[in-house]
């Protein structure tokens, strides 16, 4: 049996009976399980869930255990992966030899290098979406928050990521259907251990997304697979792809593969943007903070990726950002092999649930962890922190391979809209998460732009 640090003598993990917790869990599962996390203190427990028993890891020295260390051992599969296989198949988000085949043709899409050669058709995509916004701020009418942050995201992503191949009416298609199965997925995500004979809350609607995207994505393949052309984009390198032996692959794993880019690409941002305006409305300090640097920096041009270098408090506030409301906030792994996490017995099969968003909140790793303050990311302040003690993307081999376009497509996205308008929300509201496979918001948000300047 391998051993984790500081593993000592084996020991039962502390036990949270679901019978105990169920009413809260009903009302609210997310804010139920942190509070689990925090009578367990960072150490190892267990979830009794009835027909599912997985255990919770939430200290820094214990994840790094699981996605790094002994990765090999802990695999994505299990009950907790049923609903995302379930849409995604064979892509990126698989295991084994689907994912290594995945990763191995689209990383060259993601290279550091790569990524800056990209910059500059990124800042021209979202100075051109962020134009949009200039008529509802000219007018005074409020803008629906979390669609307008999809809309600015997709329409980048569309052009950069998926070589402009996505038209206006396909996009019109795809993306609605896509917010349809990040929201009716939510019961099959909590409930995984329910067989699909047993009706659930949101089944049809996203059978009824999963179709749409099907007929729109198939079609796309149809009329790229022959002649995708020769771009950097994620489109060209799935339909160019080809097996270790040169044959060939099927329309199922381009499909597979462009909806998890789609959806991964997409989904992360929109909803860590739309988290922040509520966090600003709660912080004046730090949204003037952040407003005075970017119209420092930026001025009275379009924002530009030389601008970047010079913006360290947008970067923080990003930073912070995903602190607090990392996107991806559950990642399950599954145990291959006997082994002990901080002296509890892991075995085979088990099931191992490691959390962002409660290591990121845990008293004993960050200080005042509720606090939303961009400026604990300063060098100075940084310095000493366990590596695995903020992991937004993930760790290890499976770490996410797009974190640094979602890095650079954020900073650019807020400081073009800081650069151009004072945003205000309509009215505050508390930045209530509500659980699914993303964290979005629980209640719509509604912001007011007031312009400070047009773009030359």
């Amino acid at each position: 049996m391998s051993t984790a640090i500081g593993a000592g003598p084996a020991r039962k993990a502390r036990l949270f009976p679901l019978y105990r917790t169920l009413p809260g869990f009903v009302r609210d599962p997310l804010r139920q399980i942190e509070r689990i996390s925090e009578a367990a203190g960072g150490e190892v427990l267990r979830l009794d869930l009835g027909a599912s028993r997985p255990f919770l890891v939430t200290r820094p020295d214990h994840v790094q255990q699981v996605l790094r260390r002994e990765s090999e051992n802990f695999v994505r599969d299990g009950v907790f992966w049923r609903p995302l296989r379930a849409l995604m198949g064979d892509s990126i988000l698989a295991e084994g030899d689907e994912w290594e085949l995945s990763k191995r043709v689209l990383q060259p899409v993601f290279t550091t290098r790569n990524v800056n050669a990209l910059t500059e058709l990124m800042a021209h995509a979202i100075g051109d979406a962020v134009d949009k916004l200039e008529e509802p701020a000219r007018t005074g009418r409020p803008i629906d928050v979390l669609p307008e942050m999809s809309r600015i995201v997709n329409e980048t992503v569309i052009k950069v990521l998926f070589g402009d191949k996505i038209s206006p009416v396909e996009a019109d298609r795809i993306i609605p259907a896509m917010d349809q199965v990040a929201t009716s997925i939510t019961f099959r995500f909590l409930l995984p251990f329910v067989p699909h004979s047993i009706p659930l809350p949101g089944d049809r609607a996203f059978r009824d997304a999963v179709k749409v995207m099907d007929e729109t994505l198939f079609g796309l393949v149809e009329k790229y697979r022959e002649d995708p052309g020769d771009g950097k984009d994620v489109f060209t390198a799935l339909c160019h792809a080809r097996t270790a032996d040169g044959g060939e692959l099927t329309d199922r794993w381009v499909r597979d593969n462009l909806l998890a880019m789609f959806a991964t690409s997409t989904e992360t941002t929109t909803v860590a943007l739309s988290w922040l305006w509520p966090l600003l409305d709660d912080h004046p300090k730090v949204a003037e903070k952040l407003q005075e640097e970017v119209v420092r920096v930026v001025g009275d041009e379009r924002v530009r990726p030389s601008h970047l270098s010079d913006l360290h408090y947008v970067r923080r506030t990003v930073q912070e950002l995903l602190r607090l409301y990392p996107v991806g906030w559950m990642f399950p792994r599954i145990a291959t092999k006997p082994t002990s996490i901080g002296g509890v017995p892991i075995r085979p099969g088990n099931t191992v649930l490691i959390s962002p968003f409660l290591t990121h909140r845990l008293e004993s790793v960050w200080d005042r962890p509720l606090e939303f303050d961009p400026d604990r990311f300063l060098p100075e302040r940084a310095a000493g922190q366990h590596r695995y003690a903020y992991f937004p993307f993930g760790g290890g081999p499976h770490q996410c391979i797009g974190r640094h376009v979602f890095n650079v497509e954020a900073q650019m996205i807020l400081a073009s809209i800081l650069s151009r308008f004072r945003p205000a929300l309509s009215a505050s509201v508390p930045a209530m998460p509500r659980i699914g496979a993303t964290l979005r918001p629980r209640q719509a948000l509604e912001m007011n732009l007031t312009p400070i300047r047009r773009c030359a």
